[in-house]
């Protein structure tokens, strides 16, 4: 299968270009043919949400497209592109639906890089009713569909490889944060799942980690994770990062025996994150306030804020308990095909 390395020194329309890509961009309907095949056996619904939106998503590191919608009176309304289909999605379980999945496009700004483009395809289901334990099934099951279908026995990006038909690991944050990078983390965090970021900014000192200026925990739990854990995770088989600290989990709910962690997780194959899932938090007052907390910290970081979704908020007293988890198919497209940069994989990237 041709393997071009960037789109580079002609544009991405050039035909020869365009033949050195072709290859991988078949391939990329195969697997989402296949993709939507799994899901309808599965009993899954495919919904097809608005990507303009009142809220864009309520994350401080979450960057949105803002732009206005002119009504009939000439009046503008600040509106933005949706960055993940999430509120739609579960308004929709709010109104009764049980298995969803939404396969389309969604935008966050700030990010441009070897697995970002500011446009991009995100898959996104939902089943109410079942623990999150049934989409990790999920999503083990879709990284073997996508290898299967593009012909391949492991899932490469780079010099990485990963099996994606062997047995994955499963590994809480707690344990990966000791495992490699040495950091005790629920010595940072109160009962409650309060956070201390000197305290952990003090464990990263004696380990001769360098400390920045912002000793904000959630800025120095980033930034040991991308720096010391996700390159260790999905070598050989898929990893699924479990267990999330509260305080890193806005949209999930609390794990039932120890508040201080949620019903969060990633999923990595070759040191990549493909998924991210949650048991789904359905408490409108909690909801509210994480919200509130992450779009201070936004305030404080960016200078700026989004609006709550209250159509949202008030959906979840109706919104069954349910699990969900949103997938980068691009990503996943990608470690299928080798491809080396996500614009590889993509029909038409977005212009620089």
């Amino acid at each position: 299968m041709s393997n071009p390395t960037s789109i580079a020194a002609s544009p991405w329309w050039t035909p020869s270009v365009h033949a050195d890509r072709r290859p991988i961009l078949l391939a990329r309907n195969r697997i989402e043919a296949a993709v939507r095949g799994y899901l309808a056996g599965q009993d899954f619904l495919m919904v097809d949400p608005p990507g303009l939106q009142r809220s864009p998503g309520n994350e401080t590191h979450l960057h949105a497209f803002g732009t206005q919608m002119i009504g009939n009176d000439g009046l503008g309304q600040a509106m933005y592109l949706h960055t993940s289909p999430e509120f739609t999605m579960k308004k929709l379980l709010a109104a009764g639906e049980t298995r969803i999945a939404s396969l389309g496009h969604v935008w966050r700004n700030r990010e441009r890089s070897a697995l970002h483009h500011p446009e991009f395809t995100m898959l996104e289901w939902y089943r109410a009713g079942e623990s999150y334990d049934a989409v990790i099934a999920d999503c083990v099951a879709l990284l073997g569909i996508a290898a299967q279908t593009a012909g391949v026995a492991q899932l490469r990006y780079r010099e990485r490889a990963c099996d994606p038909f062997a047995a994955p690991e499963r590994l809480s944050v707690v344990e990966a944060f000791a495992r490699y990078a040495g950091i005790d983390l629920l010595a940072s965090l109160d009962a409650e799942g309060r956070t201390d970021g000197e305290a952990l900014a003090a464990q990263m000192a004696a380990l001769g980690m360098a400390v920045p200026e912002d000793r904000s925990w959630s800025y120095l739990f980033s930034l040991i994770l991308t720096d010391k854990v996700e390159p260790q995770l999905g070598k050989e088989r898929i990893t699924v990062l479990d267990r999330y600290p509260a305080a890193e989990a806005a949209l999930a709910r609390r794990a039932g025996d120890d508040r201080r962690v949620s019903e969060r997780f990633e999923l990595y194959a070759c040191g990549v994150e493909l998924a991210n899932g949650f048991g789904e938090l359905t408490d409108a007052d909690e909801q509210r306030r994480r919200f509130m907390a992450e779009m201070d910290e936004k305030a404080r970081l960016y200078g700026e804020r989004y609006p709550i979704d209250e159509d949202f908020l008030a959906a979840l007293a109706l919104m069954p308990e349910a699990s969900g988890v949103a997938l980068g198919f691009d990503r996943l497209v990608m470690l299928a095909t080798a491809a080396p940069r996500i614009e590889a994989v993509l029909w038409a990237p977005v212009a620089e």
